[in-house]
């Protein structure tokens, strides 16, 4: 590589690493436990990993006993196996959600070794605290979501093109099996950004035009092809129809129909969210790319990334469904440039950004000490009135393992902000302190609020209740999957497409009535609610007289 890798003043020491690794730690297994499914994502995602393990067909992802094609079935395997294995101890959800955590801690040590390989030993553990301390992964992160396996395959397929220029066999094992993770996980965003990445390297950069970097690629695509080809084989032997609907209609017909119809509505919101889901590592990309703009075309350490960053910016731009938690992936280039930028940041630009945080987070953590104290006091202040408002009905109670968490976390906060020595590292580890700090409010004080008013729970017994005991069927009107998945979970409520309304039972979500349910004469209603505090999703149940 042309770009000579700087000297640290500032090694880590084995006890820097051990304190590093603890941050990691403390980060990844906080939030992983101790709470319902919330809606939306992980609601919908836990009911395919409960349906699969109430039906024991783990080849069709099902969702209340229907299936449901939109990914393969990876991450649901995974998490899957780590509820059965954690099934004495923890509830079936918090033993899945593990797998997020075992995913994360894979896109940790991925990228940590992506960044000690292009930018020198002491970048690991930097280039990992750069990425726990992006504002987008904080709550992403600790959620059962596939796209965590995604990001598991993406950092380990960057990890193996930092490798392709030098050793062959090492850079395509780790491309092609980052792929094949990336394929079993989301689909075939993951090949489409393989084969893009593949040839626009070469092409752009002459460093990359060598014989080890396509030989790299051709045993990437070996290693790939038992994971492209094993499940949807037999996903294909099992129901063509099934296998045209993952393939076509959920896949490349709805990204050919997006083209055809409305391409580049919402282009720009990437663009427009990045700086703030990427914080810090997005100004410390920029900054990386504008200081070395005039030699990027020696970069290939600053080309890896920014090639990579731009393909996932290209084509996440024009797909059908754009959300923030589809920009995960963008966060591992980014965090790369970010972490070649502490070489040449400058120490006001440090300073700055290190007082910026130290103030942000000490301004957050009393906000969130001071609105708890409320709660638990009750003493009507107007932030107090508004948070009770917000989730009416919750009565705060004082528990003394949260409440000693919280208070070790914050002390120990402030004697390492006072602590850490000046180095390069300095703002980004006081950054990352400061998150998990922040995090560790929430998941202890915080926790039981939040549960509250993003679990179906409550919702689901009171529907219970208010339900026939003996019954054929519940059809369904505008429910969403989310919702459909709770029932399941909570009430063993299944319910169904019932278009020629034969079932006796109703289930209607929603603030307007169809027509037919409207008439008195033949349907009666007999439960509505909604969740505490949910002011946009309103039930209504009914019975056919």
């Amino acid at each position: 590589m042309y770009f000579i890798k700087p000297t640290d003043p500032n090694p880590i020491t084995p006890g820097k690493a051990a304190l590093l690794s603890l941050l990691c730690l403390i980060w990844l297994t906080m939030g992983l436990v101790g709470h319902d499914p919330w809606k939306p994502d992980e609601a919908t995602s836990f009911g395919l990993i409960y349906s699969m393990l109430q039906s024991g067909d783990n080849l069709i992802p099902t969702l209340a006993g229907e299936p449901y094609m939109d990914k393969p079935p990876l991450y649901y395997w995974t998490a899957l196996l780590f509820a059965k294995l954690f099934r004495p101890l923890l509830p079936l959800h918090d033993g899945a959600r593990l797998a997020s955590g075992f995913y994360v801690a894979l896109t940790l040590l991925f990228i940590g070794l992506a960044g000690r390989k292009l930018y020198g030993e002491n970048r690991g553990f930097a280039a990992a605290i750069i990425l726990l301390g992006c504002v987008g992964m904080l709550v992403r992160a600790h959620q059962i979501i596939t796209d965590l396996a995604l990001l598991a395959g993406m950092a380990m397929l960057l990890y193996g093109y930092t490798h392709s220029q030098e050793r062959s066999l090492r850079a395509g094992f780790f491309i092609g099996t980052g792929l094949g993770i990336g394929f079993m996980a989301k689909g075939f965003i993951a090949p489409l950004w393989f084969l893009f990445i593949s040839c626009l390297l070469p092409a752009l950069f002459h460093n990359w035009r060598s014989q080890k970097y396509i030989a790299s690629q051709l045993i990437a695509a070996l290693c790939a092809l038992p994971w492209l080809s094993i499940w949807p084989l037999l996903l294909y032997l099992h129901s063509p129809a099934l296998f045209t609907d993952w393939a076509w209609t959920h896949n490349i017909g709805h990204w050919l129909d997006y083209l055809k119809n409305d391409p580049g509505k919402e282009s720009l919101y990437y663009l427009k969210t990045l700086p703030w889901l990427a914080w810090p590592a997005f100004p410390l990309a920029a900054w990386a790319v504008w200081q070395s703009r005039n030699r990027l075309a020696l970069r290939d350490d600053l080309q890896l990334p920014l090639v990579i960053f731009c393909i996932m910016l290209m084509t996440l731009s024009f797909v059908p469904n754009i959300k923030e938690v589809y920009a995960l992936p963008m966060l591992l280039p980014l965090t790369l440039l970010a972490t070649s930028s502490l070489s040449m940041l400058k120490r006001g630009a440090s300073n700055a950004l290190d007082w910026f945080g130290l103030m942000t987070f000490a301004l957050a953590a009393i906000l969130l000490w001071w609105g708890w104290a409320g709660l638990l006091l009750d003493n009507h202040a107007r932030i107090t009135l508004w948070l009770k408002d917000y989730q009416p009905g919750f009565e705060a109670d004082f528990h003394v393992l949260p409440f000693g968490i919280a208070v070790m976390a914050t002390l120990l906060w402030l004697i390492l902000v006072w602590r850490v020595g000046r180095s390069m590292r300095r703002a980004v580890v006081n950054w990352a302190t400061g998150i998990t700090l922040i995090w560790i409010l929430a998941m202890t004080l915080w926790l039981p609020w939040l549960d509250s008013g993003k679990s179906y729970r409550n919702m689901v017994a009171s529907l219970q209740q208010a339900m026939p005991h003996n019954y054929q069927c519940i059809g369904r009107e505008a429910l969403g999957d989310s919702q459909r998945a709770m029932l399941q979970y909570f009430g063993h409520i299944v319910t169904q497409a019932d278009p020629k309304l034969l079932c006796e039972l109703r289930l209607v979500q929603g603030d307007s009535l169809p027509a037919q349910l409207q008439d008195e004469m033949h349907w009666k209603k007999i439960w509505e609610g909604r969740r505490k505090g949910d002011k946009g999703e309103h039930y209504r149940l009914y019975l056919r007289r």
